[in-house]
């Protein structure tokens, strides 16, 4: 278990990183520059360790539904955003953001998909996750 926990503990030091430096580069450049930039190096690189693991090209990657796809776009534009956003408002309040946005859609989608989940708890779950951002957004007074 403890390999795993090193392993997410890696990936969010490093999407960290690449926050800030895409943030960077969006403000000595443009938001799009940064985001082609961040896109163009993980291709490299993932094509690169495709090249040498194998399996680059999955099986059944062919036969995937259009909306399979739809990754790369949304992708793109979500980089570009959270370059612009950490110019403008700072790394640690972009992800703040993001990780409420991200509880909130997933909550959004679990109703959405299963039109089981309890109503007033879901409501309780998005209150939470918002009262919590406010409170870390909170200055200590001195």
């Amino acid at each position: 278990m403890s390999p795993f926990i090193l392993i997410a503990g890696a990936a969010g030091l490093l999407v960290g990183l690449s926050r800030q430096l895409n943030g960077r580069l969006s403000l000595s450049t443009s938001p799009l520059i940064a985001s082609f930039w961040n896109h163009f190096v993980g291709f490299i690189a993932l094509t690169l360790l495709g090249l040498v693991i194998g399996n680059l090209w999955p099986a059944g990657a062919a036969n995937a539904p259009w909306y399979a796809y739809l990754g790369g776009p949304i992708g793109v534009v979500f980089v570009a955003l959270s370059s612009w956003l950490v110019a403008r408002i700072g790394a640690v309040n972009t992800a703040l953001l993001i990780i409420g946005g991200q509880m909130v859609c997933g909550l959004a989608i679990d109703l959405l998909q299963s039109g089981r989940l309890s109503l007033w708890l879901s409501s309780l779950g998005v209150v939470l996750i918002m009262a919590g951002m406010v409170v870390a957004q909170r200055r200590p007074r001195g």
